[in-house]
C-alpha cells in the first residue's frame, strides 16, 4: 500500500500500517536520571504514521482536543513531508504545542477520540505533534516577529501555562505585557512540578525565551498582594490576568497523619525537579519503602521520582481500579516498567507508628466498586473485615490540589470565589472585578496544561475585546 498514492488508496493506509510508538530508553538507562525517556520519530516514520489519518471532514480528534487543534490539517502536511508548514498550523491554535505534546494524556483526548479506535490503533498524534514542532525549532521555525505596540499594558500574575498562553497571545497583538512571578524563575509547575523525564527544563526555558523575544517582560521574586499591592497593579495596567494556580495540597484526614514521614507530593517533586530552593527539610527516599496515596499524574510522578532517588520500593495505594484511575495510562505503564507497584481497590484508613513518632505502615481496607457517582465513575465502598497493613517508611500524599488562597490584600476585595476557593469567571474568563481575568487551575482547580492554555487564550481574546481591539488612537 502506497501512503502517497491515490485518495482511494490513502483512505485504507491504516489497514496496512500499524501504529508506531517513539522509542524509549530502557528502564535501566532511565533509572538514575531525570532525562526525557522518549526519542523523536524519524522523518520517514512520521510521514507514514501521518498518512494513516482518514482526514475526517468532522474530525473527532479535533473535537477531543480542548484547544480544537487543526489536527487533520497538520497530519496531512506531515504525510507530505511539509513539516514546517505542519508546525505552523499546529502553532496557530496552541501557544506551546511542543509542551502539550509531551504532557497531554492524548489517550483520553485527541487519540482517544480518533475514529480508528475500535478498528485499529489510533493515529500517534502526540508523537507527530512533538516531531513537527521540534523539526520547526531545528530549522528556523522559532523566528519571532514583534508586533507594533498598540499602547495598552496588561499585567499577568503567575507564569504557569495559562499565564504564558495569555501573555503570548496579547504580545502578538501588540500589548505591553509584564508577568509577575513569586519565584526566581518563570514557568510555574511546568518548570517546578513536572519531572524532567516527562518535560525537560530546557524545553520550558526555550518557550519562555520566545515570549521574551516577543517583548514580554518578566518580574521575578514578586508576590502580588505582598510586595506588589493588587490595587496598584490595577491602576498601572489596563487589564490583569490572574494565574495563581492550585498548589494547596488536599489534606490527609486519617488517624496518624501527623506522624513523621508523611509528606505532601508537591514539595517532594519540587525538590527533585526544580532549580528553585525550598525552605523545607530534604525529603529523603533512598533505601526507604515509599507509599504514594492517589491515582493521578502527580502520584505517577512521585513513584517514578522516588525510584530514581533510590527508594527500596515504591507502591501506589488507590481506592478505585485501574479503569477508574485518573492518571495517564502512558505514565502508569512507564511507572510499572521502572519498578513501581500498584495496589488497587485499596483505601488507607489509618497510619501506624514505629513507636517513636514516625510512620511504619498504612492500615488499609479492601474496596469494591458500587454504582457510578455524579462524575460517572463507580463509587468505591469498603469491604467489611478486609483490613490489612502495607509497610511504609515514607508516605507521599498525592490527593490533588485546591486553588491557592488569595493574598490578604484589600485590593482583592470583591473578587468572587466559589465554595472551594476557585475564582469565578464569566464566559470570557473575566472575574467579578472589571478588567481582571483569570484561568487555569485558579479557576478550575488542578487540571491539565492544555485546559490552562485554552483559558489563557480565551482570556486574551476577552481582554482584547474589552479594550476595543484597537490602539489608543483608534487604529486597528
Amino acid at each position: 500500500m502506497n501512503p502517497n498514492g491515490s485518495t482511494h488508496e490513502r483512505a485504507y493506509v491504516w489497514r496496512e500500517l500499524d501504529r508506531v510508538e517513539p522509542q524509549k530508553r530502557t528502564p535501566a538507562e532511565r533509572a538514575g536520571d531525570f532525562d526525557e525517556i522518549y526519542s523523536l520519530l524519524d522523518e520517514a516514520t512520521v510521514r507514514e504514521q501521518a498518512s494513516r489519518c482518514l482526514q475526517c471532514p468532522e474530525a473527532n480528534c479535533r473535537q477531543g482536543c480542548p484547544l480544537s487543534n487543526r489536527i487533520p490539517e497538520w497530519l496531512g502536511l506531515a504525510a507530505e513531508g511539509k513539516f514546517l508548514e505542519a508546525a505552523e498550523v499546529s502553532q496557530s491554535t496552541s501557544n506551546m504545542p511542543e509542551i502539550c505534546s509531551r504532557v497531554c494524556p492524548q489517550e483520553k483526548l485527541c487519540e482517544g477520540s480518533c475514529i480508528l479506535v475500535g478498528h485499529a490503533e489510533p493515529i500517534c498524534i502526540g508523537a507527530i505533534e512533538k516531531f513537527i514542532n521540534e523539526y520547526s525549532f531545528a530549522h528556523g521555525g522559532d523566528l519571532v516577529v514583534v508586533a507594533p505596540p498598540n499602547g495598552f499594558r496588561v499585567a499577568v500574575v503567575g507564569s504557569g501555562p495559562g499565564s504564558l498562553a495569555c501573555a503570548d497571545e496579547l504580545a502578538k497583538l501588540g500589548y505591553a505585557v509584564t508577568v509577575f512571578e513569586v519565584q526566581s524563575q518563570p514557568g510555574g509547575l511546568l518548570l517546578n512540578g513536572i519531572p524532567g523525564f516527562k518535560l525537560e527544563k530546557d524545553v520550558v526555558e526555550r518557550r519562555i525565551n520566545i515570549l521574551r523575544r516577543r517583548g514580554v517582560q518578566f518580574v521575578m521574586n514578586t508576590a502580588v498582594g505582598v510586595q506588589m499591592p493588587f490595587g496598584d497593579l490595577r491602576k498601572n495596567f489596563d487589564a490583569v490576568f490572574l494565574g495563581l494556580g492550585a498548589q494547596k495540597a488536599k489534606a490527609l484526614d486519617i488517624p496518624g497523619a501527623e506522624l513523621r514521614g508523611v509528606e505532601a507530593a508537591l514539595p517532594f517533586l519540587i525538590q527533585r525537579n526544580s532549580p528553585m530552593a525550598l525552605d523545607l527539610p530534604w525529603i529523603e527516599v533512598e533505601g526507604k519503602r515509599v507509599a504514594v496515596l492517589g491515582g493521578g499524574d502527580t502520584a505517577m510522578d512521585c513513584l517514578r521520582s522516588a525510584l530514581r532517588g533510590g527508594a527500596a520500593e515504591a507502591i501506589c495505594l488507590y481506592r478505585r481500579d485501574l479503569a477508574n484511575m485518573p492518571g495517564s495510562r502512558k505514565e502508569y505503564y512507564n511507572a510499572i516498567e521502572e519498578g513501581a507497584r500498584f495496589q488497587f481497590l485499596t483505601n488507607p484508613i489509618a497510619l501506624e507508628s514505629d513507636g517513636k513518632g514516625a510512620v511504619a505502615g498504612v492500615r488499609c481496607s479492601r474496596m469494591e466498586l458500587g454504582e457510578p457517582d455524579a462524575s460517572g465513575r463507580r463509587k468505591p465502598r469498603i469491604i467489611p473485615g478486609s483490613e490489612f497493613t502495607v509497610p511504609a517508611d515514607l508516605l507521599l500524599v498525592a490527593y490533588g490540589f485546591d486553588p491557592v488562597p488569595l493574598p490578604k490584600d484589600e485590593g482583592f476585595a470583591g473578587l468572587a470565589i466559589n465554595d472551594w476557593g476557585a475564582i469565578k469567571v464569566d464566559a470570557n474568563q473575566m472575574t467579578s472585578l472589571p478588567g481582571v481575568y483569570s484561568g487555569g487551575d485558579s479557576v478550575r482547580g488542578a487540571s491539565l496544561v492544555v485546559h490552562a492554555v485554552r483559558d489563557g487564550r480565551k482570556a486574551a481574546r476577552g481582554i482584547h475585546v474589552q479594550l476595543g481591539g484597537a490602539t489608543r488612537d483608534g487604529k486597528l
